[in-house]
């Protein structure tokens, strides 16, 4: 069973636990990510086309609005180290069927989608959820 390393600040209202964190894996391609690209986010939508793994952008280059809920944020920057913010993001649709989920980004080794930063890795992040025992 994969572990989790980090998680996420907690930002949906009303919630007092985190619903998404990161495996080492997924820190340690982040920060790699991070220096070729800048800035990053993720967003899990519920469309075709890879709609189960979330997508890894530079922060801002996929627009957020009313239609998506912002899961938490994670700061990658190892401590004493300026900020690296990261967001995740879920459409409101799939929010509404993961909603009883904890989820915790992992990678994988295969290719990502195209419009993801990590496919030229040969690698690609998946999401690994886990039924949570509490009332949401």
């Amino acid at each position: 069973m994969v572990e989790a390393k980090l998680n996420a600040a907690i930002t949906v209202p009303g919630e007092d636990f985190s619903r998404v964190s990161l495996s080492g894996e997924a820190v340690e391609l982040l920060l790699k990510l991070w220096q070729v690209h800048g800035p990053l986010m993720f967003h899990q939508s519920g469309g075709c086309c890879d709609g189960s793994s979330p997508m890894c952008f530079p922060a801002g280059e996929f627009l957020t609005g009313d239609s998506d809920v912002l899961l938490g944020r994670f700061d990658l920057a190892p401590e004493g180290a300026p900020e690296m913010p990261l967001d995740f993001w879920m459409s409101r649709e799939q929010f509404a069927y993961w909603s009883h989920t904890h989820l915790m980004i992992d990678v994988v080794q295969g290719r990502g989608s195209g419009f993801s930063v990590e496919a030229p890795e040969g690698k690609r992040f998946l999401i690994r959820s886990t039924l949570m025992d509490w009332p949401v």
